[in-house]
């Protein structure tokens, strides 16, 4: 069972949920240590005075916020919870919108809220209301020190809490230099555009996330076992770069087109890959 981060409720009107917040994430990643390579000793990070250059103790570390160069304002951790709104463990719901209404570069990340102390009744009425009507709602919740934006949406029996980037946080298409204009502009005609459609096409599957999974950090596993076992760990394989996908000053997106219908389909289509076939795919 994953630890909660807080408990407390759900609140809109005069309804209140009770509730527990637990993160979506799961971490998967190997976990390295910094060691010294000569005696294999950990590395211990020092906390140090820059201008003394003695070890500071945790007790006397403070947070400060710096307002000008060497000026600082330094607040103490009870200043800090002082700050924290007594809401502080309430995700206070803002408004209901439509489930369309948000654009997938607005999410950051997701969270499960469960229902506690087996008062499941309110819990049940709010996912089915979001489920019946379309809705999601747009709440505010304290999670730590920061106040974050989020949307509360159903997912099969759950209710998801996704942290929301703001508006001001997100940087614009406009900002960066991006190729616009029309085909024509870019020497791009409907022969190309025709088979790069029957490329998609060909290559269009039934989405099933259980299929996919992190292939480095499988083979990083592998490989950290084979040198625990002191056995040579086998390097990967390079991948070989064709002739057709070396850099040119004229590309020829027909033939590339082409090329990679005709790969495909040499291959079984991804549609009916089962996942026996999938486990015996050698990574290269």
């Amino acid at each position: 069972m994953p630890r909660p981060i807080w408990k407390g409720y759900i609140s809109f009107g005069l309804i209140n949920i009770p509730v527990i917040l637990y993160s979506a994430e799961k971490k998967f990643d190997i976990q390295f240590k910094l060691v010294d390579s000569r005696d294999q000793a950990k590395i211990r990070y020092v906390r140090v005075n820059e201008q003394t250059g003695e070890e500071v103790p945790w007790k006397d570390i403070a947070k400060a916020y710096q307002y000008e160069d060497d000026s600082y304002v330094v607040l103490s951790e009870e200043e800090l919870k002082s700050m924290v709104s007594k809401n502080s463990k309430t995700v206070n719901i803002e408004g209901f919108i439509n489930q369309g209404s948000l654009d997938c570069m607005d999410f950051e990340k997701p969270y499960y809220l469960v229902p506690d102390k087996k008062n499941d009744k309110g819990y049940v009425i709010l996912r089915e209301v979001l489920k019946n009507t379309n809705k999601v709602a747009i709440a505010k919740v304290m999670i730590h020190t920061r106040e974050y934006l989020c949307v509360l949406m159903p997912y099969e029996n759950a209710i998801m809490l996704n942290i929301l980037r703001y508006h001001q946080e997100i940087m614009k298409p406009s900002e960066l230099d991006l190729p616009g204009g029309s085909l024509s502009s870019y020497k791009i005609n409907a022969r190309e555009m025709n088979m790069a459609k029957q490329l998609v096409a060909s290559m269009t599957m039934k989405w099933n996330p259980d299929e996919f999974h992190d292939e480095y950090r499988q083979q990083l596993h592998e490989w950290v076992k084979e040198k625990i076992r002191h056995e040579k760990p086998k390097k990967g394989k390079k991948a070989k770069i064709s002739a057709s996908t070396k850099s040119t000053n004229v590309i020829n997106f027909v033939d590339l087109l082409k090329k990679s219908m005709h790969t495909k389909g040499k291959k079984s289509s991804p549609v009916k890959r089962t996942k026996t076939n999938h486990r015996k795919r050698k990574v290269s």
